[in-house]
């Protein structure tokens, strides 16, 4: 059975940083692409950052989060980790890591690219 679980969401004041994980099982792991997708109130899911397989390692991130969050993942633990720094309000949402094993690279931020999802953990910014 595949398996995401998110993990390290929380409250916190703007310009503060959270580290979100996610714990995977069921499935290949070194094969597969994870993303982090967010949907905040009233809004479309969307994708924050993506990195690929390992043998590609290549990574992506929405223009809102460049420079700002950093994805990484730990192929011995099956871990993806999401570290977000100097967060805003804006950042508050719900955010879900979703995989795949086949990703067109241009296609990364689509919520239909991805057969697996976790169910998600909130993260909520203060001003």
């Amino acid at each position: 059975e595949v398996k995401l679980v998110e993990s390290g969401g929380g409250l916190v004041q703007a310009g503060r940083s959270l580290r979100l994980a996610c714990a995977t099982s069921g499935f290949t792991f070194e094969d597969y692409a994870i993303t982090w997708f967010r949907q905040g109130p009233g809004r479309e899911r969307e994708g924050v950052s993506c990195i690929t397989h390992t043998r590609d390692g290549a990574t992506y991130y929405a223009n809102s989060v460049k420079g700002r969050f950093t994805i990484s993942r730990d192929n011995a633990k099956k871990m993806i980790y999401l570290q977000m720094n100097n967060l805003k309000p804006e950042d508050t949402a719900v955010y879900y890591c979703a995989a795949t094993a086949y990703l067109w690279a241009s296609n990364w931020h689509r919520t239909d690219e991805y057969n697996y999802w976790g169910q998600g953990t909130q993260v909520t910014v203060s001003s």
